[in-house]
């Protein structure tokens, strides 16, 4: 069974690649980011916020927003009524944003909204825009922080985007936690590391003269695709965790499945058009963050790469145990291991942030999502549907 002994080995090495990466943005999360020192604001905002249908929501949301701690001769907030069949448009206004209705065309999603609207509202006195969705609340301080971010150099940064409704079900309760770890790993990591956070979509600011340039992005996953527009531009999206603002997360699983199906069409149609160009400006380049954007395209997520372990780890059990007693146990040990510290990625991650005990709870939960997830990447790329964008329902908390 030597042939059955090589291909475990390499399997497993080949497994070892994408787990020291996230052993890599896991220890990079491990530094706190200094609180960034107040000054005398100057940046003049555009606040962005596309709305489809959110008479539930949008009157909270900008008079959340008018709260602001920012002199208010420096912000305006920009509202894009989508396509709205109820009275988005009206609320928004008496509660202070200019709003600007689109009506005609196809209704095409977040993207193509946002899209129209920049190109209205992106005047000479705009220094920074930042987008927020319909639903979210933001901390008084969230402007302040990006004007001293933007001062220090910073061309684009993504605030820390926190679930606000964990009580309203398993789902939020669990993308709530996954959220803490996320932001924790993947943008405090990649900020300490040099390279680029991600783009979370909401809670995120971008100087005007870049969408002047690149645009928002288009498709199902736009703000996936303009973080890859970026690194290609050589910018790099710095996270500011103490900026947050806070937003819903879908309360039913057919909620959840019309979003993550889209996410993960639009992430592998985005990457497919990408990944190779990145990964070769990266190394003409000698840029880590270009290649580390490239890695996360190629890599598999978290939830295939832990069940593609759990079932080498079965079939290295059975092939030991009925099979083949001659195989050396250590590959046993290994595939364990690997296993093991796929188990406690999340837990530290939840340990950094000191997240309360019922964060610990829900993640241990996982494998449910992950095992849901799995299938639903296989439904999404092999059974094919037509690629729309499916508005996510809000309001239960207002």
């Amino acid at each position: 069974m030597i042939a059955a002994e090589v291909i475990s080995v390499v399997a497993l090495l080949v497994v070892l690649l994408p787990v020291s990466y996230l052993l890599v943005l896991a220890l990079a999360s491990t530094r706190e980011l200094p609180v960034m020192e107040r000054r005398e604001p100057s940046t003049c905002f555009v606040i962005a916020i596309p709305a489809h249908d959110e008479a539930s929501v949008i009157r909270a949301t900008v008079e959340g927003l008018c709260a602001l701690n920012y002199p208010a001769n420096l912000f305006s907030i920009h509202i894009v009524a989508d396509h709205c069949s109820d009275n988005t448009a009206a609320l928004a206004r008496q509660a202070g944003a200019i709003v600007h209705e689109r009506n005609q065309g196809l209704r095409m999603g977040k993207g193509a909204a946002l899209a129209w609207l920049f190109k209205r509202v992106l005047d000479d006195q705009c220094d920074a825009v930042v987008v927020f969705d319909s639903d979210t609340q933001v901390d008084p301080d969230f402007l302040r922080l990006m004007d001293a971010r933007l001062a220090q150099g910073a061309q684009v940064v993504q605030g820390q985007h926190i679930i606000r409704n964990p009580g309203s079900g398993w789902f939020p309760a669990l993308a709530w936690a996954m959220f803490l770890i996320d932001n924790r790993f993947q943008n405090l990591g990649r900020t300490n590391l040099g390279w680029s956070a991600k783009n979370m979509g909401d809670s995120i600011c971008l100087r005007a003269d870049i969408l002047r340039r690149l645009g928002w992005g288009e498709g199902l996953t736009e703000d996936y695709q303009l973080r890859q527009l970026l690194l290609l531009a050589g910018i790099k999206i710095s996270y500011e965790p103490f900026a947050k603002g806070y937003g819903e997360a879908p309360r039913t699983w057919a909620q959840a499945r019309a979003q993550r199906a889209r996410w993960l069409r639009g992430t592998r149609l985005s990457s497919r058009q990408s990944a190779h160009r990145l990964l070769v400006e990266g190394i003409r380049r000698r840029d880590l963050a270009l290649l580390d954007g490239a890695v996360q395209a190629y890599l598999p997520s978290f939830s295939t790469l832990t069940v593609v372990c759990m079932i080498a780890l079965l079939l290295q059990i059975l092939l030991t145990q009925l099979v083949s007693p001659a195989l050396p146990a250590t590959l046993i040990y290994a595939w364990t291991g690997v296993c093991a510290a796929l188990f406690v990625y999340p837990l530290f991650g939840l340990a950094l942030e000191r997240a309360p005990a019922r964060a610990y709870v829900v993640i241990l939960t996982g494998p449910l999502f992950i095992v849901w997830r799995t299938a639903l990447a296989i439904t999404s790329r092999y059974f094919r549907r037509r690629d729309v964008w499916v508005r996510t329902t809000h309001g239960e908390l207002q």
